[in-house]
């Protein structure tokens, strides 16, 4: 009996430490802070190989936490003496993409960063081997520091279960930072992030398709509307509360709404 008790508790343990996961919902924040701390929360990187350039700091996936608050805490890719090699953080193993989520994630580039950084999302079907690494989207440059972009990218049906962060630096010692990593099914069209304002932010696409029509107590101070790649495409306030997209092809954007109260609100449209 106890060893037919054994062997049920190891099976157990087995199939658990290969469970796969259908969402993604990571801030970081109970991650260990270090340079050497990966893997850790199912995560896991693979680090560019160091060079002979003085000074001797290797390439580092780093957790870093805030200055002026421990428990938050990010990840950030660092270049160290290694300026042309890319570095991967790899997530947990979800279940096979159906084509029916989307990625989202915040990131910036670090201070004393010397030049712009690139991160490219792909899927790859093995953690530990970048080889099997399948890009998805273009891309993303990240080149102001202390500018938080948030960049959503929608993951095709694939066969490969893990999603990969590649970071491709420009120089020596860049630092390109990434937190709030959100894998999940979209959001409903036109209805902001209510948890993120007070202030209640509706919109919709006019019937022509040259603009979105906000009703809102007060002008939002800018928008931001990126690509499905994460790129940027355009920015500004409104105009007799509409917002112009005729100039934008068509295809799924996101949002960045920064409110009359400063908060910084998400959301999407589709423009036919």
């Amino acid at each position: 009996m106890k060893l037919k008790l054994l062997l049920g508790t190891l099976m157990f343990a087995a199939v658990t430490a290969h469970a796969q996961v259908a969402t993604l919902n990571e801030n970081f924040n109970n991650f260990t802070p270090g340079n050497t701390t990966f893997p850790q929360g199912g995560w896991s990187a693979v680090v560019a190989a160091p060079t002979a350039t003085p000074p001797p700091v290797s390439p580092r996936m780093i957790v870093a936490a805030d200055a002026n608050d421990a428990n938050n805490k990010m990840v950030q890719s660092y270049a160290g003496n290694n300026g042309a090699a890319p570095s991967y953080l790899i997530s947990p193993q979800i279940v096979a993409p159906a084509g029916d989520k989307t990625l989202t994630f915040d990131t910036t580039l670090v201070s004393p960063s010397p030049g712009p950084g690139t991160i490219q999302i792909g899927l790859a079907s093995n953690p530990t081997d970048m080889s099997t690494f399948v890009p998805v989207g273009n891309p993303i440059t990240v080149a102001t520091i202390g500018t938080v972009q948030n960049i959503s990218v929608n993951i095709p049906a694939s066969a490969s279960q893990y999603l990969v962060f590649r970071f491709t630096p420009s120089a020596t010692h860049v630092a390109v930072q990434i937190d709030n990593v959100v894998y999940n099914t979209s959001t409903t069209l036109g209805v902001s992030d209510q948890l993120k304002s007070k202030e209640e932010i509706r919109f919709a696409v006019n019937s022509d398709n040259t603009a979105l029509q906000f009703v809102t107590r007060k002008d939002p101070k800018n928008i931001q509307v990126y690509s499905a790649g994460g790129q940027k495409v355009a920015e500004g306030k409104l105009t007799g509360q509409l917002f112009d997209i005729s100039t934008l092809q068509t295809g799924v954007y996101y949002m960045l709404i920064e409110t009359a109260e400063g908060n910084a609100v998400k959301s999407k449209f589709i423009k036919k």
